[in-house]
């Protein structure tokens, strides 16, 4: 059974930085596409950064150069490292996997959630 948890979100102010962090159990994060997804209020859910099973890193124009995909094969865990934190960074992140070969931006397993939040 393939299982996703979300850890790290929280309050901060405009130009910190936050480090989420998903445990993933069931899944091999070495060998599956992991993504990260965020959904601000109000607003549809957009991918904020994508790792394939090659370790090949794609990331929203939003967050290039902020924002840092990372996975520990053997804690088994993703993270996202989320450096300059701006307002409109508010949302809830979502961790995401597959294991399709292609990592196309499609993903079948979801987490939870954690609440990133970002005062001015």
């Amino acid at each position: 059974q393939v299982r996703l948890v979300e850890s790290g979100g929280g309050s901060v102010q405009a130009g910190g930085s936050l480090t989420l962090s998903c445990a993933a159990s069931g899944v091999t994060v070495n060998s599956y596409c992991m993504g990260w997804f965020r959904q601000a209020p109000g607003k549809g859910r957009e991918e904020v950064a994508r790792m394939s099973r090659f370790t090949t890193t794609t990331y929203a124009d939003s967050v290039k150069g902020r924002f840092t995909i990372s996975k520990d094969n053997a804690k088994s865990t993703l993270y996202l490292r989320m450096n300059s934190l701006k307002p409109e960074d508010t949302g809830m992140y979502y961790c995401a996997a597959d294991g399709r070969y292609w990592c196309n931006g499609d993903f079948a397993y979801w987490g939870q959630g954690t609440q990133v939040t970002v005062s001015s």
